[in-house]
């Protein structure tokens, strides 16, 4: 080897850098991320409130008001039945692919046990 490509070149001297103001550059990329996920959460609570406050304001009762069922309304007799072409039809006969749809369930063992 010749002592030319050996040989070491000397440094060239490089002017000063300016330093950056502010945090370096991976700093300040983590800091978006944060301030994204920050945004997200902040997101997700306000829709987590408007859930809730969209419950909350509705009637603690699930039921709804039946006048018809009133304890002071008369009661339905056999004037009042829904029309014959309305009505099911008991002696009907059951198609065989509907007879195990319309068994009772049963259990292998008692319910009620002692």
């Amino acid at each position: 080897m010749s002592a030319a490509r050996t040989a070491r070149a000397p440094k060239r001297a490089s002017a000063p850098r300016a330093k950056r103001a502010g945090k370096p550059a991976r700093e300040r990329q983590g800091s978006g991320v944060l301030i994204a996920l920050g945004a997200v959460g902040m997101a997700a609570g306000v829709a987590l409130v408007g859930y809730l406050l969209r419950f909350a304001s509705a009637s603690g009762n699930a039921e709804h008001a039946a006048p018809d069922l009133a304890l002071d309304q008369p009661r339905p007799d056999a004037q009042h039945r829904a029309p014959e072409a309305f009505r099911p039809d008991p002696t009907a006969p059951v198609p065989a692919n509907e007879r195990e749809s319309l068994r009772p369930a049963t259990l292998s063992q008692p319910a009620l046990t002692g």
